[in-house]
């Protein structure tokens, strides 16, 4: 009985440390990581100031030992004027640990997705494209858009499996 107490004590605080840990995708965030996030929630997790981004360069973080991308954008007052502080644009992850609710995550096929979200309100799929501006005949991408929050959840797929999860502000066309 005195073996039990504290083997029973180290599995609630291990259930415990380990449900402080959000693998969480949605189309709001990928882990802790959200869109519209604040520089200083931003800090907090991460650890460091990350740099405002331009569409090509992203900063890379550390969460629970798995690698998450950020893009940040200029925060501005209600004037219209600059502040010191920046907001999260996008997130992306290659890392297989982060799902989604329905279990989609790197490593899903095109069938999972189409499985768990042909019901989804707002969906659509595009082809990949290179640099050049040629169809990539492997590459695709199936995109879930949150319309309340302005936001997208875009899966990337090489052979019809996800390579990389995203989620950012859905700029419209």
């Amino acid at each position: 009985m005195k073996k039990i107490i504290p083997l029973l004590l180290v599995l609630f605080a291990c259930g415990f440390l380990s449900a402080q840990e959000s693998f969480e995708v949605s189309t709001l965030r990928i882990g802790p990581y959200k869109v519209f996030m604040k520089s200083a929630e931003i800090e907090k997790y991460s650890g460091a100031k990350l740099r405002l981004t331009n569409g090509e360069f992203k900063n890379s973080v550390k969460y629970s030992g798995e690698t998450i991308m950020i893009s940040t954008s200029q925060e501005y007052d209600n004037e219209g004027k600059e502040t010191n502080g920046y907001s999260i644009y996008g997130v992306s992850t290659t890392s297989k640990k982060f799902k989604t609710k329905s279990g989609i995550g790197v490593g899903s096929t095109k069938d999972d997705i189409i499985n768990a979200y042909k019901n989804y309100p707002s969906y659509s799929t595009y082809p990949g494209w290179d640099d050049q501006g040629k169809q990539v005949k492997n590459e695709s991408y199936f995109i879930l858009n949150d319309t309340d929050a302005g936001t997208v959840l875009s899966f990337k797929m090489v052979n019809n499996i996800v390579t990389e999860i995203s989620v950012s502000l859905n700029e419209g066309c």
